[in-house]
């Protein structure tokens, strides 16, 4: 109870600050009534800590208070992540800072924001004209050889979210040292600190040109033109969820070659209230609905949709009996490595020094891909800033030729550096267009993966705890699985655990090796001996903690994918057992 009432205190005493004539009357009433309402919930879940930089940069729900987005807490990391360029890169005054936003309600209004505090620290600023996706803002940095970007953006969460990317001079999300020396500035930064007044000779806005430029680099993804002008006719539904994917993603494809295309018309309506959907995730099923029934109407190949800042996409295909089948991420990416490596060998393009890289949490069916056809796989930690910096050590050195994660991000060539919808939307069609060049589907080509590779089926947990108390949980849920990590996993017997934390891994035998990896985190895994992987962390950008299952079966025909289907289900829930998530 103690401890309770300190936490109050303290947040009243933070909240108190906001009180002063720096906040506007609308912030300072929100904040007034926080503190006088006697459910203090609100209070302690708006100002018991700053919003912090995770593996997606800022972001947080809106509202007022230190743990909120707003104007404040964007004004003061604006300045925060100035006052660091400044001391990165001393006595040049050439600095330039790239700035974007997608449909997020307060988009527009904060990234202006952002504009205007770096031009008023004397920083250069190429702000886009209106929503675009992440990948462009990325590939912008570079281009422009800026020293720095922003996209105002909360990615796929729900409305009441927004966010902050903050990215380096390679077109990457910040990493060590940058990262704790922008948080270091930022921890400085008081509201009468910020500079909101603009220098308008410094911000200089981009558009249609930048688009351009874009997406010509965008069609170096592509393996095959032949392929796709034998099927232009391919038949294409996209969603873009209200967000940027609208601007590029139709205009990409016919840049490639596709001519039949449409879209969910409800869905190309930029909103941040995104009405059409409970949450523009497309890792939800639900998010993909309107999409599957125009593609049923107009009886399309596949149906694909981009998430708020057209940086993730989802994948539709038909199966067997023509129903429409939604493609998990670690599927996606399986398939994207698999067509990669498959056809410019084929086409002799690979020349023996080529890489993939996957995250540590995603299949490890891409391992054995690409050990097969003698190309190197990088493990990278999730997030797409570590997949960026396995690009930037190696570059001059190897050729990149593609990256993702299981939560629906590849990146499929190097021109950006985070995952890159528009250019994946694009690769996915012309891999639908080899299948059917070859008399197959997208879900046909899956089906041959899994005879050759082995059949593997993962599933995601998500435990949502929010506020302070959810955050303890959580840190509590770690610690318990660190002192009592659990004897067997649905039965399987563990081989060896990785703990990211101290960068350690323990064999069943009590022998312990050290992990290769550029910086430690909160990570936990456990490897059996039939090919059963789980993987457990706290989400970067979420309150929940996720939980990644991998289980293997044998799959001799095609016919026993049903068979592998049904008795993963079971290992699974076997495996939740094990974890004491039932």
């Amino acid at each position: 109870m103690a401890e309770n009432t300190n936490l109050i205190q303290q947040c009243m005493e933070r909240a108190k600050e906001w009180l002063s004539p720096a906040f506007d009357e609308e912030t300072r009433n929100a904040v007034k009534a926080m503190m006088e309402n006697e459910d203090k919930t609100e209070l302690v879940d708006a100002f018991y800590k700053d919003l912090e930089f995770g593996t997606g940069g800022l972001r947080g729900i809106m509202g007022a208070g230190t743990n909120r987005m707003n104007i404040y807490i964007v004004g003061m990391a604006t300045q925060g992540f100035a006052n660091y360029i400044l001391k990165a890169f001393p006595g040049r005054n050439d600095l330039a800072v790239v700035v974007g936003h997608d449909c997020r309600n307060n988009g527009r209004y904060f990234a202006e924001t952002v504009a205007n505090i770096f031009s008023a620290n004397g920083i250069k600023v190429y702000l886009f004209e209106s929503l675009r996706p992440t990948p462009e803002v990325s590939y912008a940095i570079r281009h422009l050889k800026a020293q720095a970007g922003v996209n105002v953006t909360a990615s796929h969460n729900p409305k009441e979210y927004n966010g902050y990317k903050a990215y380096w001079d390679d077109g990457a999300q910040v990493l060590a040292p940058h990262d704790k020396g922008i948080i270091d500035e930022v921890n400085k930064v008081k509201i009468d600190d910020v500079k909101f007044e603009p220098n308008k000779d410094l911000i200089e806005i981009i558009g249609g040109d930048m688009d351009w430029d874009y997406l010509q680099a965008v069609k170096e993804a592509m393996v095959d033109q032949d392929v796709i002008l034998r099927n232009k006719d391919l038949n294409i539904v996209y969603s873009p969820m209200h967000g940027a994917g609208r601007v590029l993603v139709p205009e990409a494809l016919r840049s490639w070659g596709f001519q039949n295309i449409h879209v969910v018309p409800e869905q190309m309506v930029i909103d941040g209230n995104f009405p059409t959907v409970i949450s523009p995730n497309p890792e939800n099923a639900e998010a993909m609905t309107m999409g599957m029934n125009l593609g049923t109407k107009l009886n399309a190949d596949l149906v694909i949709a981009s998430d708020p800042d057209a940086d993730r996409l989802a994948i539709v295909c038909r199966n067997k009996k023509g129903e429409w089948e939604i493609l998990n991420g670690n599927q996606t990416c399986m398939m994207f490595s698999w067509y990669i490596i498959a056809n410019k060998k084929k086409l002799g393009q690979l020349k023996g020094n080529e890489f993939l890289v996957k995250t540590i949490v995603t299949t490890e069916v891409i391992r054995k891909i690409a050990e097969k056809n003698g190309v190197e796989l990088h493990d990278c930690y999730t997030g797409f800033k570590w997949i960026a910096n396995e690009i930037r050590v190696n570059e001059g050195k190897k050729k990149y030729i593609g990256g993702g994660e299981e939560s629906f991000g590849f990146l499929p060539f190097d021109k950006v550096r985070d995952k890159d919808s528009p250019a994946s939307i694009c690769l996915i069609c012309e891999i639908a267009a080899w299948a059917r060049d070859n008399g197959k589907t997208l879900y046909d080509l899956l089906m041959d993966i899994y005879l050759e590779y082995g059949f593997s089926h993962e599933f995601t947990i998500n435990v949502v705890r929010p506020g302070k108390t959810g955050a303890d949980e959580i840190r509590q849920m770690m610690e318990n699985y660190r002192n009592t990590p659990p004897k067997d996993l649905g039965g399987s017997v563990i081989a060896f655990a990785r703990d990211f934390s101290t960068l350690i891994q323990t064999n069943a035998d009590g022998s312990t090796q050290k992990l290769d990896m550029p910086d430690t985190s909160n990570v936990l895994q456990w490897f059996c001996n039939d090919g059963t992987k789980v993987s457990v962390r706290p989400s970067g950008t979420e309150p929940k903690i996720k939980f990644y299952l991998e289980v293997k079966g044998t799959m001799k025909c095609e016919g026993c994918y049903e068979r592998c289907m049904n008795e993963s289900v079971e290992k699974i829930a076997a495996i939740k057992k094990s974890l004491g998530l039932e």
